[in-house]
């Protein structure tokens, strides 16, 4: 079978703006199994990295904001697609992490690094390019309808609707209150408040809109309510539950409230005193980690909600990804006694 090549080629966002190219393209390429810190290097030494159209020659050289860099990925063999595998890179080259299934949903555990659905800067390697494909198996009159998203760099669970009916049943259940959408975030502590909620309008931000900014009086109304699991090293662990559903929604407040998420690339404010929320960790190999760490440490761990079908309550996770379980190892967060607040 005869091998291909792909290039991917990425926007470098506010959070890449001064980084090593090499620490750039490990944190746009958390879903390419290949792109280790070693094999990054040696792409960049054999000329297969571009900013801007130039070919990079050190792996030292710095991202700007806006730049684009470009990767050539090592070629893959190329044959037909199996159910849930697609032909094309990013997600479609490999199996779709299916946590439930049955005749009218699916519910998948998407990983950071894929987008959700296709754009121009993303036509392929999409979660939805793959599930296109995994539905050709299915009858005539399915097609898969995604209900919600998830951001880029953010992992976890997504519910996939197999008809426009069954589509418009769970836009009305994920709109009342007997759904539950609960996220872990691993930020920077020091998170003082056992639980609470936060309740801060939400708008987008005059100067980006891209970004969305929290405010007590200027926005549309949306809440978080938040549980401190666990804390060590600097940094704690907190279980999100949104009781509405705006973009960048658990970002943001968190942000606000002076506990931003590790590694997110948007919304990661200094320390009070202007100083990297990094350069306060003691531990210097664990700083080091946060440092570097290569998305927004959020991932979407459970969903609860009625069947549209058989009226039945059901309930799914999706497990923690590998790099979210490093960094709570190293921080010591994985091995620290819950909080009375969570039990």
């Amino acid at each position: 079978m005869p091998m291909l090549e792909t290039i991917r080629t990425l926007t470098a966002d506010r959070g890449d703006a001064g980084l090593r190219v090499d620490l750039v393209l490990r944190r746009h390429l958390t879903d390419v199994r290949a792109a280790t810190r070693t094999r990054v290097q040696s792409w960049i030494d054999g000329g297969q990295v571009r900013i801007n159209g130039r070919i990079v020659s050190r792996a030292s050289a710095r991202a700007a904001y806006g730049d684009a860099i470009s990767v050539t990925l090592p070629a893959e063999r190329s044959g037909g697609p199996s159910p849930g595998s697609g032909a094309g890179n990013g997600l479609e080259s490999s199996p779709l992490d299916i946590v439930h299934e049955d005749d009218q949903l699916l519910a998948v555990n998407k990983p950071a690094g894929v987008v959700v659905h296709p754009t121009y800067k993303n036509a392929t390697g999409t979660l939805m390019s793959a599930l296109r494909l995994y539905a050709r198996q299915w009858p005539a009159d399915q097609r898969p309808s995604l209900v919600g998203r998830l951001d880029k760099l953010t992992s976890g669970i997504l519910i996939v609707a197999k008809t426009a009916a069954v589509h418009a049943a769970l836009q009305r259940e994920f709109g009342s209150d007997r759904s539950e959408k609960e996220y872990l975030a691993v930020v920077y502590g020091p998170v003082s408040a056992a639980r609470g909620i936060i309740d801060l309008r939400l708008g987008f931000d005059g100067n980006d809109r891209r970004r969305m900014i929290a405010s007590p009086d200027v926005g549309l109304p949306s809440a978080t309510t938040f549980v401190r699991v666990a804390r060590a090293g600097g940094l704690a662990l907190l279980r999100c539950r949104l009781v509405t559903g705006r973009r960048h929604q658990i970002r943001v407040h968190l942000a606000a409230r002076g506990w931003p998420i590790v590694g997110d690339p948007v919304y990661l404010t200094p320390a009070p005193n202007g100083t990297p929320r990094w350069s306060r960790i003691a531990d210097a190999a664990l700083a080091e980690q946060v440092r570097t760490f290569p998305r927004q440490a959020l991932h979407a761990r459970r969903i609860a909600f009625m069947h549209p079908t058989t009226g039945e309550r059901l309930s799914l996770d999706a497990p923690l990804p590998e790099d979210i379980k490093i960094l709570m190892a190293a921080s010591g967060i994985d091995g620290a006694p819950a909080d009375r607040a969570s039990e």
